[in-house]
């Protein structure tokens, strides 16, 4: 295990932010955080002070990775102040310098699947999705943004550490989706304690240093809720639109609500609302039953003026192939749930590029 120790003695042959002072003593490492071999590393600094700081940086990156043991390591500069620092002073009129969006090489495509709050299926519709999407024969990966919770490895049933060459992570692949996670670099029952700079540092890895190839589509899982690491992702990637998930309760609706508002103030579109957990049909019967209410999602996307993407049922099929890591639609491609998940796929590609374009293969599994 790498300690704070060692990590604090190889950054003191970093100048600070001035240039002159030992990066530990100059009260601008607002955080370290070590997740088995992997080092993440916090710098507060003056936003207007960012792109010329870039080499230190790089060279705090650089000194980390040469430690014994350390696998990678991320810095990331980060307005975010250690507690007890100074607040530098404000210049006089001068606008807030505008989030940097980040191409990633080669991903045509970036869409958000988001909730406002837990407990909806968002990872599970993010993954059908994303699968969805390959049947009509998009190129696609998912990355799961969701640190806290990350549910994507178990979802595609995906274990082990992906390969790196030392620059790049290379994205695991399942039923043809290439898929990327913190749940492949942690261990499944540790807990994410992390501070909002942690969680930014190891999204912003996952995105830039991820070799995702040619992607027709990336599909980020976003952690529930409106808070800093949901708005860190809007601001900072470019995103085409997102998806948000709710159930059809009110209680769910509300928070729904504030996803939609979260993206439309960061000027990013919502290409659709889907209602999961719409309906339960009795396996034995076929009797309906209206678990969670039914219709709420499709009556707030008309009030938001957002379309309706479809109703996903409560099925034992969804949730025992999502425990298995073998999601309905690349197992049961021919089942009616595995066509609702398609159907919204469908309705997302029209969304964004006027609707798929390719022919449409069969999700083979061997």
């Amino acid at each position: 295990m790498i300690g704070e120790k060692e990590v604090l003695a190889a950054l003191a042959r970093v100048p600070g932010p001035d240039g002159v002072t030992p990066l530990p003593q100059s009260g601008a490492i607002a955080g370290i955080t070590t997740v088995g071999d992997k080092v993440y590393l916090s710098i507060a600094v003056d936003p207007a002070k960012a792109a010329s700081l870039e080499p230190m940086r790089r060279s705090a990156e650089a000194v980390i990775k040469q430690l014994p043991g350390v696998g990678g390591a991320v810095a990331t500069l980060t307005a975010d102040r250690p507690a007890g620092a100074p607040r530098p002073a404000a210049p006089a009129q001068r606008a807030p310098a505008a989030p940097r969006q980040t191409d990633i090489p080669g991903v045509a495509r970036i869409i958000a699947v988001a909730s406002g709050k837990g407990g909806v299926g968002k990872s599970t519709t993010s993954a059908n999705l994303a699968l969805g999407l390959a049947a009509h024969g998009w190129r696609v990966g998912v990355l799961d943004a969701d640190v806290y919770g990350p549910s994507m490895p178990r979802l595609f049933g995906l274990s082990g550490k992906p390969d790196s060459d030392g620059k790049t992570i290379k994205p695991m692949t399942a039923f043809g989706v290439k898929v990327m996670s913190i749940g492949f670099l942690v261990e499944e029952n540790t807990a994410m304690i992390w501070r909002g700079p942690m969680v930014q540092s190891a999204l912003t890895q996952m995105m830039r240093d991820v070799a995702w190839g040619e992607l027709d589509c990336l599909v980020v899982d976003m952690p529930p809720g409106t808070g800093d690491a949901q708005l860190t992702m809007a601001q900072t990637v470019p995103l085409r639109g997102a998806v948000i998930v709710s159930t059809p309760q009110d209680l769910a609706l509300i928070d729904a609500r504030r996803a939609v508002a979260m993206f439309e103030k960061v000027q990013i579109p919502v290409l659709g609302v889907v209602e999961n957990m719409s309906y339960f049909l009795c396996p034995k019967c076929g009797e309906r039953s209206d678990i969670f209410s039914h219709g709420g999602a499709r009556h707030e996307a008309e009030k938001l003026g957002a379309p309706f993407l479809g109703e996903v049922p409560l099925h034992m099929a969804i949730r025992a192939t999502s425990d298995e890591g073998r999601p309905v639609v690349a197992t049961d491609p021919d089942s009616e749930h595995a066509r609702v998940y398609r159907d919204i796929a469908a309705r997302v590609m029209a969304a964004l590029d006027g609707g798929p374009k390719r022919a449409f293969p069969r999700i083979v599994i061997e």
